[in-house]
């Protein structure tokens, strides 16, 4: 089988290539799916996470998955962030410390992420913070992790990538799942039903959460949020059809 991939951005329309490319692929096992990558002409590194998380439902499906007729400034982002490196090419050199490269976690994998934060993100665009707020950003993106391993149910794991680019003092972030998002997490959980959209916006609610327990939610999606905001940053949140 044969899929193409056009441009990909952090855009509502990199999203729902993303979400075209797997319906076309399907529940499809036992097969060889080439990915012709000849009519990428950009995909933002970041964007490596989702496009990760594709790759490795349909491997775990026990498929072979190949990138193939990849355009060399393509080729060059995804070997430099390590994406393709497991897929036969060489990797590239990292010359001015920008990647923050392609990792798959398992989902109880919290310690080995606190610690690619710590060695990826610094020096990488983060502000200057006092030892305690370094300490609560941290967790918060700690948070986001163990969020989508605990409430997205994934058995495929937890995926990220990123890049910084120091002439705009800016830093691109994804974490991406495979799980079975936020709307059928709350109608399971909490037999209330939303679509997507309404769903993405009661999780952004302060206090609501489908953790059980008396331990409150969200406070670390809070001050991620707080931040992005005040550094004049934007975040986004793609879960099903929202």
């Amino acid at each position: 089988m044969i899929v193409r991939l056009a441009d990909i951005r952090s855009t509502f329309d990199g999203f729902c290539r993303f979400a075209d490319l797997a319906a076309e692929v399907g529940d499809r096992s036992f097969d060889t799916i080439e990915v012709d990558m000849s009519s990428t002409s950009w995909i933002d590194a970041n964007m490596s996470a989702p496009l990760g998380v594709l790759f490795a439902r349909w491997s775990d499906a026990l498929n072979t998955v190949q990138p193939v007729r990849l355009q060399p400034n393509v080729e060059t982002i995804l070997a430099k962030n390590l994406f393709l490196v497991g897929y036969g090419f060489p990797q590239r050199p990292d010359a001015y410390g920008t990647v923050i490269p392609f990792r798959r976690f398992k989902p109880d994998d919290s310690r080995y992420f606190v610690s690619y934060i710590n060695k990826h993100l610094v020096g990488k665009g983060i502000p200057q913070m006092s030892e305690g707020l370094g300490r609560r950003f941290k967790g918060s993106l700690l948070e986001v992790f163990v969020n989508a391993a605990m409430h997205s149910e994934t058995t495929i794991g937890i995926f990220a990538c990123g890049q910084f680019f120091p002439m705009q003092h800016r830093l691109d972030f994804c974490i991406a799942d495979a799980g079975i998002g936020i709307r059928r997490k709350i109608r399971k959980e909490l037999n209330l039903t939303l679509n997507s959209d309404q769903a993405i916006r009661w999780a952004l609610e302060d206090g609501n959460t489908t953790r059980r327990g008396s331990i409150p939610g969200g406070l670390g999606l809070k001050l991620l949020r707080e931040f992005i905001a005040l550094n004049k940053g934007r975040i986004q949140i793609v879960s099903d059809r929202g």
